[in-house]
């Protein structure tokens, strides 16, 4: 199915599990869905704002690489083809950033040698250009990752505000903390 269609990611099957999972289980709310993924799967974290944000609200990508057009070819061509065609374009996250709807937080390191910072950044151009707000996590000295402990937090505080309503600095003035398990039940 991702032959030439990255952007697919299995979102249509996933997106009819949840849906047989919160008719099997009421207390189940797909309302309020988030997607967070690393590298391709920061691409497709990034994709499910941009693509089905009718189901997906809020996602944080790291260091994904957002047009196949930029990275490495032999990982892009064995699932985008070659030559490059507009194939490329329909599933690039910047040729497709006008498109964002919810909440999308990106983090990059900045010595990433796996997918170039570059991609990261040609994104955030394009979101400035369609006048889409977002949120950026530029991590210096940061390699290929989600930024550590540091972006694991603000991650579950992106989460927390986004999906929940909860404002971070209000738990942290009551004294308690919140696990991701506990904010996903």
């Amino acid at each position: 199915m991702c032959w030439k269609n990255l952007k697919d990611a299995g979102f249509p099957d996933r997106i009819l599990w949840h849906q047989a999972v919160a008719k099997k289980y009421p207390y189940y709310d797909i309302s309020r869905l988030g997607v967070y993924g690393n590298s391709a799967g920061g691409q497709n974290a990034a994709g499910a704002v941009l693509f089905h944000p009718e189901f997906y609200k809020a996602a944080v990508a790291s260091c994904g690489c957002h047009d196949n057009r930029m990275d490495k070819a032999s990982w892009n061509e064995q699932w985008m083809g070659y030559p490059v065609g507009p194939q490329y374009s329909e599933c690039s996250n910047i040729d497709n950033a006008h498109r964002l709807q919810g909440h999308l937080m990106l983090i990059v390191g900045e010595m990433d040698t796996n997918v170039p910072p570059e991609s990261t950044m040609r994104f955030v151009d394009a979101l400035i250009k369609a006048d889409k707000d977002f949120e950026l996590l530029v991590i210096p000295g940061a390699g290929h990752g989600s930024g550590g402990s540091y972006g694991r937090r603000r991650m579950h505080e992106f989460f927390l505000r986004h999906l929940q309503g909860v404002e971070p600095s209000s738990l942290q003035d009551q004294g308690s903390s919140i696990s991701m398990a506990n904010m996903i039940q």
